[in-house]
């Protein structure tokens, strides 16, 4: 079949770490890019943490961000998709994490400030320096009363808390619990109830007049369900979460050795 676009998750599918991209993805990613078939990333990073290794990459895709909250082109800041949460149900999800003594980040659309915290975050200190000037300390209750929330986030806790967390968030959100990559315990990000990474994927299209029937989507995680079960072709790294894996059409070798390089040979483009 035709592929009308190629969507890309980052961690544990382009790459393993961001800081050692494999030498085979790095040239297949750049294969790719100058191929006319487009390639859109959807991840769970915000804004900043997606832009910023892939320019490293030499490369300024549109992306999809937050799991499916933002979409834009990172080399123009344009946006194509906005998602986020309903005032109300922002207020419900914020009061879940405090019921559990929870502190976490808010994301919102906010070019100079899109991550507001408290004053007592929870989540890993290295995660809340990695943001930098671009964190502002805000009483949160203000924030989800009054700004477009697009994602909450907490990184590096007890694996206990976090499931119980994310538990008590079935049926008011979306939440992905998983490992943190980075900063070791585990992560949970919030995204609406309705809300995925294939949202994004689809405005983009929408956007580009490209047929989503079309789109070759390949991912590894709980939070690519959606995108990889929408997808007419969906690829999946061998180490993939099991939920990911349920999905493939085809298995790739995991990030770490390159796998994403395979995609050139799914979309039978010269690799030389």
């Amino acid at each position: 079949m035709d592929v009308a676009a190629v969507v890309t998750d980052l961690d544990g599918t382009l790459w393993h770490e961001p800081s050692t991209v494999h030498p085979r993805t790095r040239s297949a990613l750049a294969r790719l890019s100058a191929s006319p078939v487009p390639v859109l990333v959807a991840t769970g990073r915000r804004v900043h943490s997606t832009r910023a290794p892939l320019a490293a990459l030499g490369v300024a895709p549109p992306a999809v961000v937050l799991n499916g909250a933002l979409g834009l082109d990172l080399a123009t800041g344009e946006r194509f998709h906005q998602g986020g949460f309903t005032r109300g149900d922002a207020v419900v999800v914020l009061d879940v994490f405090h019921a559990h003594g929870v502190h976490p980040c808010v994301y919102v659309d906010d070019d100079t400030h899109p991550v507001r915290v408290s004053a007592t975050p929870s989540t890993h200190p290295e995660h809340l320096a990695d943001f930098g000037a671009h964190a502002r300390v805000s009483d949160l209750h203000d924030v989800v009363g009054d700004a477009p929330v697009l994602a909450f986030g907490v990184l590096g806790i007890d694996r206990a808390l976090a499931e119980a967390v994310g538990n008590a968030l079935h049926g008011v959100a979306t939440p992905h619990v998983d490992r943190a990559r980075d900063y070791g315990g585990f992560t949970v990000t919030v995204a609406p109830a309705t809300g995925s990474k294939w949202d994004g994927v689809a405005a983009y299209c929408a956007h580009h007049e490209l047929d989503p029937a079309q789109v070759l989507a390949i991912g590894d995680g709980p939070n690519d369900v959606e995108m990889l079960a929408a997808a007419a072709v969906a690829v999946v790294p061998a180490d993939a979460h099991p939920s990911a894996l349920a999905l493939a059409d085809h298995v790739v070798a995991p990030a770490a050795d390159g796998g994403w390089a395979e995609l050139l040979d799914l979309l039978d483009i010269d690799t030389c």
